[in-house]
């Protein structure tokens, strides 16, 4: 960590992200405002979390003092850093010792990934899940024999690139298993950058303004001279074009139809009625065919409490049909009125990523990551 007095402390969003990940117990002070705090939230199973907004700390920090731990770690949180950075400072002027501030504020938070290693592959492969702890998004890398495909990619594209270059491998596919509502696509952009080949399913793409490859079901793409392989699995529901993966025969990304803990959400582009039948079908019919012991891979993750050994996001797809509460309702009418009973508000900005990412509209990057603030809500069950 770095300090730039000997009593202001900074921590990164990385930093942050590694002490979620190994329950490190923290206390953030939130000094946002009551609506952004309640909206949007850094969570963790050892984090606790008070909200006091910062114009009720300019006169002075007594009110967080009384209310603040001695024996844990304390981070200041604010939008972009300045506000935090200030109370930060007068609480160690106060005497505190264990205090930080977040560098980039909940920017930073929503736009950190972590790689984790999923598995290897035949022939020396690897399977990597890019975790975007802040927002909830996952993306995905294989890379086998110098190549390498990444799936669902976020916007922030130097961090595939970079990676792949350290793995020595050279991103030749950019796959989306869905146009995507919930956050901006780096998937043709990593393309255009490496010069591999971006893939969408057709479904989805009536309405974008540039050339892409159509990913339907029989066409298999390899990764390297191993040729290991990506199956796509036709699974509407989420949307139109909803498509999955099958990965080494042993791995089924499902981007945004079937998470961990619930299910995906079929009304982010007003066609809930429509695609609320796919869905059910998709994941009570399609899915069922598949192997029991396919490991589940999902686009989003909802909670901390999906994240497991190391951070990864993954479920035994067997298991998920025993414990995943939209997994339980097997008759079509009882579970279009559960989903249409439990959707959570939308998205922030839905309307204009989907535009983003149909290529219809070109905002700047600050402006993209004022769309992308918040939470994804892409499952039925997320509050």
């Amino acid at each position: 960590m770095s300090t730039t007095t000997s009593r202001l402390q900074s921590m990164t969003a990385g930093e942050l992200t590694r002490r979620v990940l190994n329950k490190v117990p923290l206390f953030i002070l939130d000094v946002r405002n009551g609506s952004d705090a309640a909206d949007w939230q850094i969570e963790g199973e050892s984090v606790e979390l008070l909200n006091i907004p910062y114009f009720d700390l300019l006169e002075g920090v007594d009110a967080a003092l009384e209310q603040l731990p001695e024996d844990r770690d304390v981070l200041v949180v604010c939008a972009k850093e300045g506000s935090s950075k200030f109370v930060a400072e007068q609480l160690g002027e106060a005497g505190r010792s264990r205090v930080y501030y977040l560098e980039g504020g909940m920017k930073a938070w929503s736009e950190h990934l972590e790689p984790v290693l999923i598995g290897q592959l035949q022939d020396g492969g690897s399977l990597y899940q890019f975790v975007r702890i802040g927002k909830g998004c996952l993306s995905y890398m294989v890379i086998s024999d110098g190549e390498a495909a990444v799936i669902d990619a976020v916007r922030m594209t130097d961090v595939f690139k970079n990676f792949a270059a350290e793995q020595g491998a050279a991103i030749k596919h950019a796959l989306d298993t869905h146009l995507h509502a919930d956050h901006i696509s780096g998937g043709r952009k990593l393309a255009e950058q490496s010069g591999g080949t971006y893939w969408l399913p057709p479904k989805d793409a009536g309405e974008v303004t540039f050339d892409y490859a159509k990913l339907e079901e029989g066409n298999i793409i390899t990764v390297g001279n191993t040729k290991i392989e990506i199956q796509p699995v036709y699974s509407p529901g989420h949307t139109i074009g909803s498509t999955s993966f099958i990965i080494d025969k042993r791995y089924l990304l499902t981007g945004d139809i079937l998470f961990i803990e619930s299910i995906g959400r079929p009304d982010l582009a007003g066609k809930a009625e429509d695609w609320v039948g796919d869905l059910y079908t998709t994941l009570y019919n399609r899915y069922k065919e598949l192997s029991d012991d396919l490991t589940v891979l999902p686009a989003h993750f909802g909670n901390v409490t999906e994240l497991g050994s190391g951070g990864a996001v993954s479920a035994r797809l067997g298991d998920l049909y025993k414990n995943n509460p939209g997994l339980q309702i097997t008759v079509e009418t009882d579970f279009r009125r559960m989903v249409s009973d439990h959707l959570p508000q939308y998205p922030n900005s839905y309307q204009e990523i989907r535009q983003t990412n149909m290529g219809k509209i070109n905002p700047d990057e600050e402006q993209q990551r004022e769309m992308e603030i918040g939470p994804n809500r892409c499952a039925v069950h997320d509050k």
